[in-house]
């Protein structure tokens, strides 16, 4: 699933794809993917409008038009490519923005789980059903280590659990998660109410450094994730413990071990994360 440093890398080859740009038509070929309107009523109010600026909020992409604004979120599969008005037959093209420039963008979704949610300018996003669930931002100022330590105050869910809500700092998913649980030593089954100070210090500051460093090197490419040039990420290449089962800990070479926390496949090293319990 593309996290924060693939949307903010998506995010910024499109501003220099597609801004300045009118929309001249919406062919929708997936209806399910637009949930705040009909597809024949989305595609009515995007013709004519003009990209104005292209934002990110956690995981979803902000399309600023002139009069709206069009979130989309790229679940496990979605991306946009930006290419020649052609006749476009694959199977996974679900959406195709044609632009005043000629070309064409279109978004491709295997799974079929990326939305669309189109909303007027005028309201507030912090108050829509997308955002209104998000906690902050990772390089937002008010993510610290005393807002951290409020959220998770008594909570017992395991703590790579609850990184992945989107409820305490959003844009991280599984990736990036163990990563920032390995650069803190802290077990991801830790409750999350029993992180000490130190924890969560290490907490908030490797996961902005982290998501820095995937940010430079484009996100991160596993499996299927390319950005709207369709070009690879390369953060791949300096994970620590993700992917890395029955390899050995770059720290301390003991074997990474992986398990299911909350259904997600979970890589860590037992020497350097030592179990709570």
């Amino acid at each position: 699933m593309p996290e924060l440093p693939e949307v903010e890398t998506v995010k910024e080859v499109l501003k220099e794809q597609i801004l300045g740009n009118r929309i001249a038509d919406v062919k929708i070929h997936y209806e399910s993917m637009i949930k705040t309107s009909d597809a024949k009523r989305f595609r009515q109010l995007l013709i004519g409008q003009k990209v104005v600026d292209i934002g990110r909020r956690g995981k979803y992409l902000i399309f600023e038009l002139e009069d709206y604004h069009l979130l989309s979120h790229l679940r496990m599969e979605g991306k946009f490519f930006y290419g020649e008005e052609v006749d476009i037959k694959d199977k996974h093209v679900h959406a195709e923005f044609l632009l005043s420039d000629g070309q064409r963008l279109r978004y491709e979704d295997v799974r079929k789980f990326g939305t669309f949610h189109l909303y007027e300018k005028s309201m507030d996003l912090e108050l829509t059903p997308s955002f209104k669930v998000l906690g902050v931002e990772p390089f937002d100022k008010t993510f610290t280590i005393d807002y951290v330590q409020g959220l998770l105050a008594n909570k017992k869910m395991p703590i790579k659990s609850m990184l992945l809500t989107q409820k305490v700092v959003t844009g991280l998913g599984n990736i990036y998660v163990d990563e920032v649980l390995f650069a803190s030593k802290i077990h991801p089954l830790k409750k999350s109410g029993d992180l000490t100070r130190d924890d969560l210090e290490n907490v908030v500051n490797y996961t902005r450094e982290i998501l820095r460093h995937a940010i430079a090197y484009k996100g991160t490419t596993i499996r299927t994730f390319a950005s709207a040039h369709g070009s690879d990420g390369q953060f791949q290449n300096f994970l620590q413990v993700h992917t890395k089962k029955d390899e050995p800990c770059p720290c301390c070479r003991t074997v990474i071990q992986k398990i299911k926390v909350g259904g997600r496949g979970t890589y860590f090293c037992e020497s350097c994360q030592p179990d709570p319990s």
